[in-house]
């Protein structure tokens, strides 16, 4: 498993063939996430990016009861 060092800047450099994998492009902006003791790295995306990409969803879940309530009114 690759290992990174946090400079005195507290930056980091990501190994090159974790760039490659995850299709990480120089310059892209990714945010970052405390989860317990571990830092996720998501590709940020913005909304014009986003659009369409819940396209074909299964919108038949099963509501709860209290979440019926609210669209009710």
């Amino acid at each position: 498993m690759p290992c990174v060092t946090v400079s005195p800047q507290f930056k980091i450099k990501i190994p090159v063939s974790i760039c490659e994998s995850m299709h990480i492009h120089r310059g892209q902006q990714l945010q970052v996430l405390p989860y317990g003791q571990c830092l996720i790295l998501l590709p940020f995306k913005t909304a014009k990016e986003l659009r369409g990409f819940l396209k074909g969803i299964d919108t038949t879940v099963e509501r709860e009861e209290d979440r019926l309530e609210y669209f009710k009114k």
